[in-house]
């Protein structure tokens, strides 16, 4: 009996440190979502954001992403994010989608511009830059000609409009 008691206090233990872990760990992470006012963004491509996902500037947290739709006139993917209203925005503020390492999470990354002008509630981000496709580079790279050499059959005398490359012989 008494080493089911020790038992029980044991766990209790284990149960209770473990609490305190996980509250000083979702208290640490900033894994809450931002509350403020919404702006928008049109993309191209929003390869890996989603909902609740990061809005940064110089990769300090200042928004969440609340919701992703595809505009059906555009064909242009909308992203509205939620910004902390302690940031004022500038109007040439530009939205892009970065990587946050080679194999990491991606996330809005904002750059705010130089304007006095400022985006206010319920605006949209003009300039944006979409993700970029990490398959497509990678396709690029091996199959593209090494050393930028021309296919074969390629030769010939340069297009009009283009200047022969150093080297080459003049044209007769």
């Amino acid at each position: 009996m008494k080493g089911n008691l020790i038992e029980a206090v044991l766990g209790a233990v284990v149960l209770l440190v473990a609490a305190v872990f996980l509250y000083f760990a979702y208290n640490t992470s900033r894994v809450r979502e931002v509350r403020g006012y919404t702006i928008n963004a049109q993309f191209q491509r929003i390869d890996g954001i989603r909902d609740g996902g990061d809005v940064r500037i110089s990769g300090i947290k200042v928004g969440s992403v609340l919701s992703e739709s595809l505009d059906p006139k555009t064909f242009l993917a909308s992203v509205q994010m939620s910004i902390d209203p302690a940031i004022k925005l500038p109007d040439d503020t530009v939205a892009e989608i970065v990587s946050a390492g080679l194999l990491g999470d991606k996330y809005l990354s904002l750059v705010p511009g130089g304007s006095d002008k400022t985006i206010p509630p319920g605006g949209t981000i003009k300039y944006t830059q979409s993700s970029v496709n990490l398959e497509n580079l990678i396709g690029q790279m091996i199959f593209s000609p090494p050393g930028g050499q021309k296919k074969p059959g390629a030769g010939g005398a340069a297009p009009s409009g283009e200047l022969p490359s150093p080297g080459a012989a003049p044209a007769k």
